[in-house]
Protein backbone atom coordinates (compact mmCIF):
# COMPACT_ATOMS: atom_id res chain seq x y z
CA UNK A 1 0.00 0.00 0.00
CA UNK A 2 1.25 3.49 -0.90
CA UNK A 3 2.28 5.31 2.64
CA UNK A 4 0.47 9.01 3.05
CA UNK A 5 1.19 12.18 5.16
CA UNK A 6 -0.76 13.10 7.53
CA UNK A 7 -1.41 15.85 10.05
CA UNK A 8 -2.48 14.34 13.55
CA UNK A 9 -4.13 16.89 16.37
CA UNK A 10 -4.74 15.51 19.79
CA UNK A 11 -7.83 17.67 22.01
CA UNK A 12 -8.67 16.67 25.90
CA UNK A 13 -12.17 18.03 25.50
CA UNK A 14 -15.28 17.22 22.68
CA UNK A 15 -16.17 21.12 23.30
CA UNK A 16 -13.37 22.14 22.12
CA UNK A 17 -13.09 19.18 19.21
CA UNK A 18 -16.43 20.22 17.45
CA UNK A 19 -15.72 23.66 17.00
CA UNK A 20 -12.62 22.62 15.40
CA UNK A 21 -13.85 19.96 13.20
CA UNK A 22 -16.68 22.26 11.68
CA UNK A 23 -13.36 25.16 10.85
CA UNK A 24 -11.16 22.48 9.68
CA UNK A 25 -13.81 21.23 7.22
CA UNK A 26 -14.68 24.77 6.20
CA UNK A 27 -10.97 25.29 5.84
CA UNK A 28 -11.09 22.78 3.17
CA UNK A 29 -9.09 20.03 4.51
CA UNK A 30 -9.92 16.29 4.55
CA UNK A 31 -10.71 14.66 7.43
CA UNK A 32 -9.25 11.29 7.87
CA UNK A 33 -11.06 10.45 10.94
CA UNK A 34 -11.61 11.03 14.37
CA UNK A 35 -10.65 8.49 17.40
CA UNK A 36 -12.76 9.25 20.19
CA UNK A 37 -12.39 7.46 24.08
CA UNK A 38 -16.31 7.13 23.71
CA UNK A 39 -19.15 7.77 21.29
CA UNK A 40 -19.60 11.02 20.22
CA UNK A 41 -23.23 12.16 20.00
CA UNK A 42 -23.40 13.81 16.69
CA UNK A 43 -19.97 13.30 15.45
CA UNK A 44 -20.83 11.78 12.77
CA UNK A 45 -22.79 14.56 11.30
CA UNK A 46 -20.35 17.43 12.05
CA UNK A 47 -17.58 14.88 9.80
CA UNK A 48 -20.20 14.99 7.15
CA UNK A 49 -20.71 11.07 7.46
CA UNK A 50 -23.98 9.52 5.77
CA UNK A 51 -26.22 7.33 7.78
CA UNK A 52 -25.14 3.67 7.73
CA UNK A 53 -26.55 1.22 5.62
CA UNK A 54 -25.53 -1.66 8.11
CA UNK A 55 -29.89 -1.96 8.84
CA UNK A 56 -30.22 -2.48 5.18
CA UNK A 57 -27.89 -4.75 4.94
CA UNK A 58 -29.53 -6.65 7.22
CA UNK A 59 -32.56 -6.62 5.89
CA UNK A 60 -31.20 -8.06 2.85
CA UNK A 61 -29.29 -10.39 4.41
CA UNK A 62 -33.07 -11.51 6.35
CA UNK A 63 -34.93 -12.45 3.01
CA UNK A 64 -32.46 -14.19 1.93
CA UNK A 65 -32.18 -16.72 5.06
CA UNK A 66 -35.98 -16.34 4.67
CA UNK A 67 -35.81 -17.23 1.29
CA UNK A 68 -33.05 -20.39 1.27
CA UNK A 69 -35.34 -21.61 4.01
CA UNK A 70 -38.83 -21.65 1.99
CA UNK A 71 -36.70 -23.31 -0.92
CA UNK A 72 -34.85 -25.73 0.36
CA UNK A 73 -37.44 -26.95 3.04
CA UNK A 74 -40.29 -26.99 0.18
CA UNK A 75 -37.50 -28.86 -1.99
CA UNK A 76 -37.35 -31.58 0.57
CA UNK A 77 -40.44 -32.40 1.94
CA UNK A 78 -42.79 -31.88 -2.07
CA UNK A 79 -39.80 -33.24 -4.39
CA UNK A 80 -36.80 -34.37 -2.95
CA UNK A 81 -38.41 -37.06 0.02
CA UNK A 82 -41.87 -36.16 0.14
CA UNK A 83 -43.50 -37.40 3.79
CA UNK A 84 -46.66 -38.56 4.97
CA UNK A 85 -46.62 -36.99 8.34
CA UNK A 86 -49.58 -37.12 10.25
CA UNK A 87 -52.02 -36.70 6.84
CA UNK A 88 -50.09 -33.08 6.32
CA UNK A 89 -49.88 -32.07 2.96
CA UNK A 90 -46.02 -31.82 1.33
CA UNK A 91 -46.49 -28.20 1.12
CA UNK A 92 -47.19 -27.42 5.04
CA UNK A 93 -45.99 -23.69 4.84
CA UNK A 94 -47.79 -23.43 8.93
CA UNK A 95 -45.62 -26.03 10.16
CA UNK A 96 -42.45 -24.27 8.42
CA UNK A 97 -42.35 -21.08 10.08
CA UNK A 98 -40.45 -21.50 13.04
CA UNK A 99 -37.46 -22.75 10.78
CA UNK A 100 -38.20 -19.57 8.41
CA UNK A 101 -37.71 -17.19 11.70
CA UNK A 102 -34.88 -18.95 12.76
CA UNK A 103 -32.95 -19.25 9.37
CA UNK A 104 -33.60 -14.96 8.92
CA UNK A 105 -32.58 -14.20 12.39
CA UNK A 106 -29.36 -16.16 11.52
CA UNK A 107 -28.74 -14.91 8.16
CA UNK A 108 -29.29 -11.50 9.52
CA UNK A 109 -27.33 -11.55 13.10
CA UNK A 110 -24.28 -13.28 11.32
CA UNK A 111 -24.77 -10.97 8.05
CA UNK A 112 -24.55 -7.91 9.70
CA UNK A 113 -21.82 -8.70 12.09
CA UNK A 114 -18.99 -9.75 9.21
CA UNK A 115 -20.61 -6.73 7.70
CA UNK A 116 -19.85 -4.80 10.41
CA UNK A 117 -16.05 -5.95 10.97
CA UNK A 118 -15.32 -5.29 7.35
CA UNK A 119 -16.68 -2.10 7.00
CA UNK A 120 -14.84 -1.28 10.70
CA UNK A 121 -12.19 -3.04 9.39
CA UNK A 122 -11.64 -4.91 12.98
CA UNK A 123 -10.77 -8.48 12.99
CA UNK A 124 -8.53 -10.77 13.79
CA UNK A 125 -5.12 -10.17 12.63
CA UNK A 126 -6.17 -7.00 10.88
CA UNK A 127 -3.66 -4.30 11.30
CA UNK A 128 -4.09 -0.35 10.99
CA UNK A 129 -1.57 2.28 12.03
CA UNK A 130 -2.29 3.64 15.74
CA UNK A 131 -1.88 7.65 15.39
CA UNK A 132 -1.46 8.63 18.59
CA UNK A 133 -1.15 6.02 21.95
CA UNK A 134 -3.92 7.95 23.64
CA UNK A 135 -6.58 7.28 20.86
CA UNK A 136 -8.58 5.82 22.45
CA UNK A 137 -7.59 6.50 26.37
CA UNK A 138 -8.80 9.76 27.51
CA UNK A 139 -7.46 12.12 24.14
CA UNK A 140 -10.25 13.26 21.18
CA UNK A 141 -7.35 12.31 17.93
CA UNK A 142 -8.56 14.28 14.20
CA UNK A 143 -6.49 12.85 11.41
CA UNK A 144 -6.30 14.95 8.69
CA UNK A 145 -5.07 13.34 5.44
CA UNK A 146 -2.22 15.96 3.35
CA UNK A 147 -2.22 16.54 0.05
CA UNK A 148 0.85 17.88 -2.08
CA UNK A 149 -0.26 21.09 -1.71
CA UNK A 150 -0.88 21.30 2.00
CA UNK A 151 1.46 23.14 4.53
CA UNK A 152 2.03 20.87 7.58
CA UNK A 153 3.64 23.58 9.27
CA UNK A 154 0.55 26.29 8.28
CA UNK A 155 -2.35 23.26 9.08
CA UNK A 156 -0.32 22.20 12.64
CA UNK A 157 -0.75 25.92 13.50
CA UNK A 158 -4.36 26.22 12.40
CA UNK A 159 -4.95 23.10 14.76
CA UNK A 160 -2.91 24.56 17.56
CA UNK A 161 -4.81 27.77 16.94
CA UNK A 162 -8.52 26.00 17.30
CA UNK A 163 -7.66 24.65 20.64
CA UNK A 164 -5.50 21.54 20.04
CA UNK A 165 -3.16 20.42 22.52
CA UNK A 166 -0.44 18.43 20.44
CA UNK A 167 0.21 18.31 16.86
CA UNK A 168 2.12 15.73 14.81
CA UNK A 169 2.93 15.00 11.19
CA UNK A 170 2.86 11.21 10.15
CA UNK A 171 3.67 8.97 7.00
CA UNK A 172 1.55 5.98 7.56
CA UNK A 173 -0.84 3.36 5.86
CA UNK A 174 -4.44 4.55 5.56
CA UNK A 175 -5.93 1.23 5.10
CA UNK A 176 -5.62 -1.97 6.69
CA UNK A 177 -3.69 -5.58 6.19
CA UNK A 178 -3.46 -8.92 7.36
CA UNK A 179 -0.74 -9.49 9.58
CA UNK A 180 0.25 -9.57 13.50
CA UNK A 181 1.56 -6.65 15.61
CA UNK A 182 5.47 -6.82 16.61
CA UNK A 183 6.40 -5.33 19.77
CA UNK A 184 8.06 -2.88 17.96
CA UNK A 185 4.99 -1.50 16.00
CA UNK A 186 3.00 -0.68 19.25
CA UNK A 187 5.86 0.41 21.94
CA UNK A 188 3.25 2.36 24.08
CA UNK A 189 1.20 -1.11 24.70
CA UNK A 190 3.67 -2.29 27.65
CA UNK A 191 5.13 1.21 28.39
CA UNK A 192 3.93 1.40 32.37
CA UNK A 193 2.98 5.05 33.09
CA UNK A 194 4.55 6.84 36.12
CA UNK A 195 2.33 9.49 37.55
CA UNK A 196 4.81 12.30 39.71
Amino acid sequence: MAKKKFVVGCFDDEAALFPAVKKVRTAGYKIHDVYTPFAVHGLDHALGLRETSLHTAGFIYGITGTSTALSCISWIFTKDWPLNIGGKPHFALPAWIPIMFELTVLFAAVGMVLTFLYICQLGPFVKKHHFHARATDDLFVMVIECTDKTNVDDLRGFLSSNGAIETDCQIAEEGWWIGKYDNDDMPFENKQIVVA
